[in-house]
């Protein structure tokens, strides 16, 4: 195993589908754990919590590597990571008379200014104020302060159709993500607490490694309410200058592919 900017290569035996990239991190310093929020290994984005499949090369990567692109895919994952948490407090969010159905959400895409996340939130019609918007960022918030794992499960498509029974958007998506698996037979979920989504990955591997948080705006769109963000890395400081300037633009409407509500998606974000 290989580190970029350590003084020297470290080789570390470890367990074939047990041991992951964290426990190697473990090995090495408290600061690499501290700091690593993805790997690559062997080339290949690879989450912080999956188990090693075989030998291989693994970087651990942070929030400020150096390489462009690199720091592209990093970002990309940051961005994708908010989108699921976005989604996971949307859905704790509401009084229980309130139905909340998770659609999907769109690939990453930092250019864009706003992650996001669509939701279906059956027949209320809602206008959302900027209590509201500031109650589910204060929610992300004390999420990202207690350091949950993000973990990434690969289950089979039945046990994928039971888990999400309930949601007749995904439910309909995962036949077909299962058929563009490897194996033709298999989905990719993650988890948080308790909350489970579905997603390619990868994913940071902690609520803690995002700093600030900010759900921007929420918009209408063809059934659905489109809920739109911005975050900073923990570890990324800016004045309230600029980051007001970054909630500016995350507030206007992210130009994501729009869902149908009768037409279910099978892009895996």
């Amino acid at each position: 195993m290989h580190y970029e900017g350590q003084p020297e290569n470290a080789i570390l035996i470890m367990n074939k589908g047990v041991s992951t990239p964290f426990n190697c991190a473990q090995h090495i310093s408290e600061m690499l754990l501290k700091r690593s929020v993805v790997a690559e290994v062997d080339g290949e984005l690879w989450d912080l919590h999956r188990p090693l499949e075989e030998a291989c090369t693994l970087k651990l990567l942070h929030m400020k590597v150096e390489d462009a692109h690199q720091a592209a895919l990093v970002n990309r994952t940051f961005w994708r990571s908010s989108s699921f948490l976005l989604g996971a407090i949307v859905e704790s969010s509401f009084k229980d008379n309130i139905q909340v159905i998770l659609h999907s959400f769109p690939s990453a895409n930092v250019r864009s200014g706003s992650f996001v996340y669509d939701v279906d939130l059956g027949q209320i019609d809602w206008d959302p104020t900027q209590n509201d918007l500031r109650s589910i960022s204060a929610a992300v918030h004390k999420m990202c302060s207690e350091d949950l794992k993000i973990h990434r499960l690969l289950v089979s498509e039945s046990l994928a159709l039971q888990m999400f029974e309930d949601n007749p958007y995904k439910s309909q998506q995962i036949p077909d993500i299962a058929s563009k698996s490897p194996s033709g037979k298999t989905v990719t979920l993650y988890r948080v607490g308790d909350h489970i989504d579905i997603s390619r990955g990868p994913m940071i591997s902690s609520t803690s490694h995002i700093g600030r948080f900010t759900v921007t705006a929420v918009h209408k769109l063809n059934g659905l309410y489109r809920f739109q963000g911005t975050a900073l890395p923990a570890d990324l400081f800016v004045n309230a200058f600029v980051y007001g300037l970054l909630e500016t633009r995350a507030r206007k409407l992210n130009p994501a592919r729009i869902p149908e509500l009768t037409v279910k998606s099978s892009a895996i974000p």
